[in-house]
This record gives C-alpha cells, structure tokens and sequence, in this order.
C-alpha cells in the first residue's frame, strides 16, 4: 500500500443525469432523518461532473453497478449500490446512504477516494472492477 494522504484523496467523479436528479432528492429528503450522510451525499453531488446518462463510461460506478473494490486493509469486496429501500448488506447490496455507497458513485476503476466511517475513522477504497446492470428488454 503506498502513503497516500486519506485527507485529500477526492478524485474527479462522474454521475449521469438521472441519477444525480434522483439521489439529490433522496439526500434532501433525508436532511432530517439522516443528516450526516446526506450531507455526505449532496457534497459528493455538488463536486460532480454530470454527464448524459449516454455519455457515462462503463467503468463509472453508478446506482445498481456492481462493484469490486479493495480496502486500506487489504480486504477485497463485491457489492452493488442501490438505493436504501432495497439494500441487503448480507446479499451485497449495499444502500447509497452508507459511507461506503457515498464514498463508491461516480468513480472509476482504479480510482481511490478516502472516507470516513460512521464512527469518525478515517479510510481508504480503491475500485477494482464495476459491471453495469443488465437492462431489461
């Protein structure tokens, strides 16, 4: 693992149109319920670079990706992000309004971002791979 700085590690990331517009309402309506992952959310929103929903490579973790990453610690993971009515922890599916949900839009493989748990611990996670949903015929 290299020394890299957990403060400062805010990569560019990219969100499609539908999603920005969805997850901004979900983290508005979340203010008072959940203010400091909505918070969370909406800074990660705000600092986006929003692009048609076209236009979002594949390899941009976006709502419903599936996503392999590796933490500080070494430890690999496989979730997909949804949103929190349909998260699952014990089937991978992990809700956007977690830290890690938060920390995990809009990058790309081989990005890093740093992040803080809910207990204040500052982290690490790099992407390994992203594998986009299958779209219904």
């Amino acid at each position: 693992m290299n020394t890299q700085d957990y403060n400062d590690l805010t990569p560019e990331i990219i969100v499609g149109e539908a999603d920005h517009k969805q997850l901004n309402i979900l983290a508005m309506a979340g203010l008072t319920h959940t203010p400091d992952q909505s918070d969370d959310l909406l800074y990660e929103l705000e600092r986006a670079r929003i692009l048609s929903d076209a236009e979002v490579p594949g390899d941009i973790v976006r709502m419903r990706s599936t996503v392999r990453y590796r933490t500080d610690a070494g430890q690999e993971h496989a979730v997909t992000l949804v949103y929190p009515v349909d998260a699952d922890i014990a089937a991978g599916r992990i809700s956007i309004m977690t830290p890690v949900g938060t920390a995990l839009i809009g990058l790309r493989v081989g990005q890093s971002i740093s992040w803080r748990s809910r207990d204040n611990r500052k982290h690490m996670l790099t992407v390994l791979a992203v594998r986009q949903p299958v779209a219904a015929d």
